[in-house]
C-alpha cells in the first residue's frame, strides 16, 4: 500500500477545513451528504479502506471487523468514547485503534453547566411560556419557581477530565463538590476543587441535590444508574447526563419522573440514540438535548485534527498518539 497517501474512508461530513486538510493529506473518501452509513456500507468501507475514520454513532463490532480486509490497518475515531468499536477484536487483529480525547473536555462541562441551570431554573419551560401564543400574563411571586444552586451538593460520577472541568465551573457557582471515582484524584486536584471523595456510590447518591453523571459507558457502567441506584436519590434531587445514555437505566429514569419522585432531569444522551424514551418526552420534569455537548465548531475541529495527527503519525510508521487499547477501558 502507499505510505504516503493511504485510503481513508470517512463515515459522516465533517468541517470543512478539516475535509480539505484529509484530502490534501490522504486519498480520503468522503460523505458529502453525511447520511448515516448503513451495516452494509460499513463492511463495504472495512473491505476496501487502510484507514476508517467512524463516529460514535457507528458499531464497529465484531461481525464487521471480521470482514475487514488485511489492509485495514487503522480506526481513527472521531470521537472520544470508543463503546462504538469492538477494540480487543480490531487490536487482535493487527488493526490499532485511537481516539480523540481532550478536546471536547470544556464544552461537555459547559453543557452539564447549561443542563444544571436549565432544569434547576425551569429555563426551557420559561422559554416555551413566550411563544407565537404568548401565554404570558407577566411576573408573579409565585410562578415558575424553580430552585437555587448556590450551596447545593453536587455528585459527580466520574472525574476524568470531563468531572474535573464541571466541578471547576460547578464551584464558581457555589456548589459543593462531592465525587465517585474508582480512585481518589490526586491530593492536588482534590484541595483546588475542595472535593469530597466518595468510595461509596450508593451512600454518595442518598446525599445529593445534584448529580452529573460524567463517567464513559463501559462493561462495568451500563446501567451503573440502575432502578435501585435511582430510587437512593432525594426526591428533589436532579440528574444530569452529558456522557452516555447507557450508563443510566432509561426506563426506571422515566418512571421516577412520572411518578414526581425525582427534581428533574437533563439528558443530552440516550439509551437507544437515535430513539428518545415516549415517557421522557412527556416528562414535565426532564429537559431533553440531542446529545449537543460537544457542538461546537472550534470543538469539531480539534477532534478532525487530532483524527489527522493520528493518521498521519501512522503513515510515518510511528505510534500514533491517540492509541486504545484493551486494557485502558
Amino acid at each position: 500500500m502507499s505510505k504516503r497517501k493511504p485510503l481513508v474512508i470517512v463515515t459522516r461530513k465533517l468541517p470543512d477545513v478539516v475535509e480539505t486538510r484529509m484530502m490534501e493529506l490522504f486519498n480520503a473518501r468522503l460523505n458529502s451528504d453525511d447520511h448515516p452509513f448503513s451495516r452494509q456500507e460499513l463492511i463495504e468501507a472495512v473491505q476496501q479502506a487502510e484507514v476508517l475514520v467512524p463516529t460514535v454513532t457507528d458499531r464497529i463490532d465484531k461481525a464487521v471487523i471480521g470482514q475487514a480486509g488485511d489492509q485495514l490497518k487503522l480506526i481513527a475515531n472521531f470521537g472520544t468514547g470508543v463503546d462504538n468499536i469492538d477494540v480487543e477484536t480490531a487490536v487482535a487483529r493487527g488493526i490499532t485503534v485511537t481516539n480523540t480525547p481532550g478536546v471536547l473536555t470544556e464544552d461537555t462541562a459547559d453543557m452539564t453547566m447549561a443542563l444544571i441551570m436549565a432544569v434547576a431554573r425551569r429555563v426551557t419551560e420559561g422559554a416555551s411560556v413566550i411563544g407565537p401564543d404568548n401565554s404570558w400574563q407577566g411576573w408573579s411571586p409565585t410562578w415558575m419557581l424553580g430552585h437555587r444552586i448556590w450551596g447545593k451538593r453536587l455528585g459527580i460520577i466520574g472525574m476524568g477530565r470531563i468531572g474535573q472541568a464541571v466541578a471547576r465551573r460547578a464551584k464558581a457557582f457555589g456548589l459543593q463538590i462531592h465525587y465517585h471515582n474508582r480512585k481518589p484524584v490526586h491530593p492536588r486536584i482534590a484541595e483546588e476543587l475542595d472535593a469530597t471523595y466518595w468510595e461509596s456510590l450508593d451512600q454518595m447518591l442518598a446525599r445529593m441535590d445534584i448529580v452529573s453523571v460524567n463517567c464513559p459507558h463501559t462493561p462495568a457502567t451500563y446501567h451503573l444508574l440502575s432502578a435501585r441506584r435511582l430510587k437512593l436519590l432525594r426526591k428533589d434531587a436532579i440528574i444530569v447526563n452529558t456522557a452516555r445514555g447507557e450508563v443510566i437505566d432509561e426506563n426506571a429514569l422515566a418512571r421516577m419522573l412520572e411518578a414526581g419522585e425525582l427534581g428533574g432531569a437533563g439528558l443530552d444522551v440516550f439509551e437507544h440514540e437515535p430513539a428518545v424514551n415516549p415517557r421522557l418526552l412527556k416528562a414535565k420534569r426532564a429537559v431533553l438535548l440531542p446529545h449537543m455537548g460537544s457542538a461546537t465548531i472550534e470543538g469539531r475541529i480539534d477532534m478532525g485534527e487530532k483524527v489527522i495527527i493520528n493518521i498521519k503519525t501512522w503513515v510515518d510508521g510511528h505510534k500514533p498518539p491517540d492509541r486504545v487499547l484493551p486494557s485502558m477501558l
